[in-house]
C-alpha cells in the first residue's frame, strides 16, 4: 500500500473512522489499534521479513530498559552494545553485498553476492530506535515508554517507509494527550496530502520519464538535453521525497499528531550549509545530534570541525545507498561544506549577504554545485557519471534548444512551473494553506477532486515507487 494510490486512501478512510471512535473511548485501545494496523502495513510491504520489526522493537526496548537501570561505565557499555544490536539488521540487509563487492575488488576475490531483499523503511525505524536509546542514556527522555508505546513509536505507519525521522519525546507527548482530532489539524493534513500528491504524482513522476531515458542512454542525447535532465532530476527527487514527507506529515496530522516539516524550500539556499539545513531536515538534524556533535562538533578547533563535517557527510552518503557512488556523493557535499565554512571564515563574512549582487551569484554557484552532485547520485557508477558529464559539456549544441522545447513543451512547462513555485516565500505558502483551511468543506472537496483528477491524468500505467524507499 503506497501513499500515492487510491487503494491506500480507501483503506485509510475506514481506518480513520474507527480510530476516531477509539480515540474518544480508550487511549490504550487506540494505541493497540494503530500498532496492529502499522504492523499489517509493514507486513504488506515486507512479507518475507514481517516479524523483523516487532522482534527488533522488543529487543531494543528491553535492552534500553536494562541500560537505564545501570550507572557509570556499565551504562555506557550498554549504550554501545544496544546501538550495535539495533544497527545489525540494517548493516546485514543493506551493506552485506557492498562489503562483499568491496572485498572482492580490493583483494581480487570472487565471493558471490547474497540474494537479500532490503526491508522497506529499515533505515528510518532503525534511526528512530537509536534516537530512543541515546535519549534515554542521556536522560533527556523523562517519561518512560511502555512496550505498547514504544512499538507505536517505532512502527507508526505514516513514518514507517521513508520518515521523517521523529524523536521519541515528540511522539510520546502527543500519544498521551487526551485530545481528539480537531478540524483545523484535519484540514491541515488534507492540504499537505494534496500538496504531496501534486508533487509526487504530477511533477516527480512526469519529469522522471525523460530523466530516466537521458540517464539510462545518454549517448542518444545532446548536451543541452542532458543538462535539462540533470535539472529535471534535481526537481524530481525533491518533489518525490518532499511529496512523500508532505503525505506522511499530513496523514499523521489527520490522526492528531503534529510533526515538524522535513523540507523548507532547499533550492532557495545560497550555500551548501544552508542547503542541508533545508533539505531532509529530520535526517540532517539526526546526523548533527548523534554523529557530528559526538565527534566533537565545532568545539575542537577549526581543522577538527572541517573533518567532522566531512565525516558526517560521507556517512550520510553511505546511508543513502550501499555503493561507492553514494560515498562519493556524500564526500563531495562534505567537501562543499568544508570549502564554504573556510571561505566564510576567510572573507565571506565581510560581504553584505543581504545585497542582491551577493545573493544572486551565491545562489547560482550553490545550485550548480548541487545539480553537479546529483549526477553522481543518479548514475550507477563513476564511469557512467564521467561519460554523462563529458557528453553534456562536449556535445552542447544551442540549435537543439528550440527543437527540445518544441518536442517536450509539457515537460518544460512542468519543470519551469515547479521551479517558480519553489521560489515562493515561505509565508506565501502558509497563507495559501491558511486560506484552504478556512474554505467551506464543499470547496475543499472540489479542490481535492481536482488534484486527484490531475494525478490520474498524469499517471503512468504503473504506480511509481518513491525514490527514497531503497534508502
Amino acid at each position: 500500500m503506497l501513499f500515492n494510490t487510491i487503494s491506500f486512501y480507501a483503506v485509510f478512510i475506514v481506518f480513520l473512522a474507527i480510530y476516531a471512535i477509539l480515540q474518544r473511548t480508550s487511549r490504550t485501545l487506540m494505541k493497540l489499534y494503530v500498532v496492529l494496523f502499522s504492523l499489517y502495513f509493514f507486513s504488506r510491504m515486507n512479507p518475507e521479513v514481517s516479524m523483523l520489526l516487532p522482534l527488533t522493537a522488543l529487543l531494543s526496548w528491553a535492552m534500553t530498559r536494562r541500560m537505564n537501570e545501570c550507572k557509570g561505565n556499565l551504562r555506557k557499555r550498554w549504550l554501545w552494545f544496544i546501538v550495535v544490536v539495533e544497527l545489525l539488521p540494517l548493516l546485514y540487509f543493506k551493506y552485506t553485498n557492498f562489503g562483499i563487492d568491496l572485498f572482492n575488488t580490493l583483494l581480487r576475490e570472487n565471493f558471490p553476492l547474497q540474494d537479500l531483499i532490503l526491508p522497506v523503511g529499515i533505515s528510518f525505524y532503525t534511526f528512530q530506535a537509536i534516537s530512543h536509546t541515546v535519549e534515554v542514556y542521556h536522560r533527556r527522555l523523562r517519561l518512560k515508554m511502555d512496550f505498547l508505546e514504544y512499538l507505536f513509536y517505532i512502527s507508526f505507519f505514516p513514518l514507517l517507509l521513508s520518515g521523517p525521522i521523529t524523536r521519541p519525546a515528540t511522539m510520546l507527548q502527543q500519544m498521551r494527550e487526551d485530545e481528539e482530532v480537531n478540524p483545523r489539524l484535519l484540514y491541515t493534513g488534507l492540504w499537505l496530502v494534496m500538496m504531496g500528491v501534486l508533487k509526487k504524482c504530477v511533477v516527480a513522476d512526469y519529469l522522471a520519464q525523460f530523466n530516466n531515458w537521458a540517464f539510462d542512454s545518454p549517448e542518444l542525447y545532446g548536451g543541452f538535453e542532458l543538462m535539462m535532465a540533470v535539472v529535471g532530476f534535481g526537481m524530481q527527487i525533491y518533489c518525490d521525497f518532499s511529496g512523500y514527507s508532505d503525505m506522511s506529515i499530513g496523514i499523521a496530522a489527520m490522526m492528531g499528531f503534529r510533526l515538524r516539516e522535513n523540507f523548507n524550500f532547499p533550492y532557495q539556499s545560497l550555500n551548501p550549509t544552508e542547503f542541508w539545513r533545508r533539505w531532509h531536515i529530520s535526517l540532517s538534524t539526526w546526523f548533527r545530534d548523534y554523529l557530528y556533535i559526538p565527534l566533537g562538533g565545532n568545539k575542537m578547533g577549526q581543522v577538527r570541525t572541517y573533518l567532522n563535517n566531512f565525516i558526517t557527510m560521507v556517512v550520510a552518503g553511505l546511508w543513502h545507498g550501499s555503493t561507492l557512488m553514494f560515498v562519493l556523493w556524500g564526500a563531495m557535499h562534505g567537501l562543499g561544506l568544508v570549502v564554504h565554512k573556510w571561505c566564510h571564515r576567510l572573507f565571506l563574512h565581510r560581504l553584505p549577504s543581504h545585497r542582491l549582487w551577493v545573493k544572486v551569484p551565491s545562489w547560482l554557484l550553490c545550485q550548480v554545485f548541487i545539480m553537479f552532485t546529483w549526477v553522481f547520485f543518479r548514475c550507477a557508477d563513476f564511469s557512467s557519471a564521467r561519460d554523462y558529464l563529458h557528453r553534456m559539456f562536449t556535445q552542447f549544441d544551442t540549435e537543439c534548444i528550440l527543437a527540445f522545447i518544441a518536442q517536450r513543451p509539457l515537460w518544460i512547462a512542468i519543470l519551469v512551473l515547479s521551479m517558480l513555485v519553489h521560489c515562493l516565500r515561505e509565508r506565501w505558502f502558509y497563507r495559501l494553506q491558511e486560506r484552504f483551511i478556512t474554505l467551506h468543506w464543499t470547496l475543499k472537496s472540489i479542490l481535492f477532486l481536482l488534484v486527484l483528477q490531475l494525478a490520474i491524468e498524469f499517471s503512468t500505467n504503473e504506480v511509481q515507487p518513491f525514490l527514497y524507499y531503497k534508502f
